[in-house]
């Protein structure tokens, strides 16, 4: 592969992820809205704005590189919104389905950065992404606990 292509391939690889960033910061949104527990909202609404700071790194990355940065959700990502908000309607805001739904999201996040982490990356980008990857791993395990806690509470 010739270096044009893959500096292409680079970014195709990023602007993946900043699609996947930008579905964690609109979905952990929706969830926020979702949820009556302060505790969550405010969890949700952090982790929205990481979500954010992530894809505008990788956005800049994206113009070091001399490409066009994705600056949109993908579509996958808005039908999991949509699931979100369904789904929330249907069980009157059940704190444990809503964070079954962000688990749901995070092991789409981490599934895609492991996949990226697999390309042939310049160093600083390699990186980059494998910080984020690890927030998104700290993100998934911190999610996935809370779920267990209100498992437990609801069958308590």
């Amino acid at each position: 592969m010739d270096i044009a292509n893959d500096r292409k391939e680079i970014i195709r690889v990023l602007n993946d992820l900043i699609e996947t960033s930008k579905d964690g910061e609109a979905g952990f949104k929706v969830c926020a809205g979702d949820v009556k527990r302060p505790d969550l909202k405010d969890l949700f609404i952090e982790r929205s704005r990481e979500c954010g700071s992530a894809a505008a790194e990788l956005q800049r990355a994206v113009l070091e590189l001399g490409g066009k940065p994705e600056g949109r959700t993908s579509v996958g990502g808005a039908l999991h919104r949509h699931w979100v908000d369904l789904k929330s309607l249907v069980t009157g805001k059940d704190e444990e389905a809503i964070l079954n739904e962000c688990e749901r999201g995070e092991d789409l996040a981490k599934n895609h950065y492991a996949k990226a982490l697999h390309h042939e990356l310049p160093t600083d980008i390699r990186a980059m992404v494998q910080r984020q990857y690890e927030g998104v791993l700290r993100n998934h395990d911190q999610i996935k606990a809370l779920r267990n806690v209100e498992r437990a509470r609801a069958r308590a």
